[in-house]
């Protein structure tokens, strides 16, 4: 299901990687460098950049990497996926981001990157939102069932339901909203650290969903989509199991489900056999991106649909 998994994605490669005071109150997966070990983080998390980007190429995924500006100060534009996405019929469509720190990371240079060898025919902004204090963070907030024209959301600070709203009406998509939280009740700041959707399996932490009803609807509505769901548990979550992307490689005729290291590590071997009923696990060490960033491989990674120049 080509519509649903892309074979290329664009990724960031830091300029100024650290730990964020700006998003702190609501990203509970980071955490801040031990005392002394602050100047190492950005080389390290550079090394862990470097050796992904190989460990994906050497597997047949495409990987278009964009230098991150010298310029200002973006501990985590690192993580692209929150501020653009892009979409088959040429569109790409940028977004209000709630940390202050990361506005700067939106980018026309890498969106001109992508318009050398890509068709981007129209440009949608959500941004003056910020303005309103209106938040939603690209496919950090959303989680997108291209094939079956469904968005599923856990709502947050960061990811308003009136945008929410507007961006399911301009895209034709249904809505699926919810509550979810992480294991001491706080609301999850992005729905990708729960959930994630392939062509034919969602893996997805049910039991962070507090309302009966709510779970109850999102299984429901992933079966209806022939879906096969694979649940991940809370403390799973927190090791960022459910923060994974299903990629294509053309060169290996093989579905990957990209993982990190610690997520892989997380699941239990019943969870790791249904997986490889689909595609076969790449686990990728990036320990002080997720550490220090609180974010993990698929923040890391932008999906790229739009038509090439060629075709």
């Amino acid at each position: 299901m080509k519509e649903q998994v892309t074979d290329t994605v664009l990724m960031i490669r830091p300029a100024a990687f650290g730990y964020n005071t700006d998003t702190e109150d609501d990203n509970t997966f980071q955490s801040p460098p031990r005392k002394g070990r602050e100047s190492e983080v950005h080389s390290m998390a550079l090394a862990e950049f470097d050796a992904m980007v190989e460990i994906l190429r050497k597997n047949g995924i495409k990987v278009l990497v964009a230098q991150d500006s010298e310029e200002g100060f973006r501990p985590d534009a690192i993580f692209p996926n929150n501020w653009f996405s892009t979409h088959s019929d040429g569109s790409v469509i940028t977004y209000p981001m709630y940390a202050e720190s990361r506005r700067g990371e939106r980018s026309e240079e890498v969106l001109d990157l992508l318009q050398q060898d890509f068709v981007i025919d129209q440009r949608y902004s959500f941004e003056q939102y910020e303005e309103k204090n209106q938040f939603l963070e690209g496919t950090g907030s959303m989680i997108i069932d291209r094939a079956d024209k469904v968005v599923y959301a856990c709502l947050s600070e960061r990811t308003h339901i009136q945008l929410l709203d507007k961006f399911c009406l301009l895209r034709g998509y249904e809505k699926i909203a919810f509550d979810a939280v992480d294991l001491n009740g706080r609301p999850i700041y992005h729905t990708n650290v729960m959930m994630c959707i392939g062509s034919q399996m969602a893996i997805v932490g049910l039991e962070t969903i507090v309302d009966v009803a709510q779970r109850k609807f999102v299984r429901q509505k992933l079966n209806q989509s022939g879906k096969t769901v694979i649940e991940i548990s809370q403390e799973q979550v927190a090791q960022f199991a459910g923060n994974m992307l299903q990629l294509f490689s053309p060169k290996k005729d093989e579905h990957f489900l990209v993982m990190s290291e610690q997520a892989r590590k997380s699941l239990t071997p019943t969870q790791i056999k249904r997986i490889n009923d689909f595609a076969t696990i790449l686990a990728i060490p990036i320990p002080t991106i997720e550490d220090v960033g609180g974010g993990s491989v698929r923040c890391m990674m932008a999906e790229i649909f739009l038509p090439g120049k060629e075709e």
